[in-house]
Order: structure tokens, then sequence, then C-alpha cells
């Protein structure tokens, strides 16, 4: 059975830091694309970063690039995403995601598994 369990999640101010973990079992992380996806209320999920699986090619939306970074240590089965200079605007739930279709890295349908979120607040 595939499990996703996120974490890291909290409540920062502007300009603060996180490091959220998706910690996956059942499955071996490192054969597969994994992403993190973020939804704020009243808003459709977005694609905010993805690595592949082999070389580790990461992917980012704009609004985040130079700011967070994807990671993954496959002999934890973990994927990371390290969030530095945060703006309220990054407030939202975040999810990771195992993609198992080709495709556009930040289409959500192309993802099976999901965890169940992680909440990240930045305050003015």
């Amino acid at each position: 059975q595939v499990k996703l369990v996120e974490s890291g999640g909290d409540s920062v101010q502007t300009g603060g830091s996180l490091r959220l973990s998706c910690a996956a079992s059942g499955i071996n992380s490192g054969n597969y694309r994994f992403g993190w996806f973020r939804q704020a209320l009243g808003k459709e999920r977005e694609g905010v970063a993805a690595i592949s699986s082999g070389h580790g090619i990461e992917y980012y939306t704009d609004s985040v690039k130079g700011r967070f970074t994807i990671s993954r240590d496959n002999a934890k089965n973990t994927v990371y995403l390290t969030m530095n200079n945060l703006e309220p605007e990054d407030t939202a739930m975040y999810f990771c995601a195992r993609q198992y279709m080709a495709g556009v890295w930040s289409n959500p349908s192309l993802y099976d598994h999901w965890g169940q979120g992680t909440q990240v607040t930045v305050s003015p």
C-alpha cells in the first residue's frame, strides 16, 4: 500500500524559511517523478515544484523560482521542499504526490498518490 506523509508545515513571518518533508512508503520514490502542490483557500491546486527520477531534474513554478528548492533522499525514501524568503502569498496547504503518467509536471491529474497535506501560513 502506497502512503505519502507530509510534515514540516508551520506558521512563520514574511521572510522566514521552512522545510517540508514527504515520506513515502510502499514504493521506491526514487523510481518516480514527485511533485509538490499547494492549494490556498478558494483557489485551485497549483503545482509548486517537481523532481524527476534518475537525474533529479527540477521544475518550479515561476513564483517560487530562486526561493524554493526541491530535493530527494532516495535512501530515506523522502522528498523535500525547502522554502526560503516566504511571502504571505505562499500560504496554503501543501501536498506531495507521485506522478504516474507522463506529461506536464504541473498537471495534478497525472498524479495518483497524494499525501494528506501540511499547512503553511505566512504572516505579514
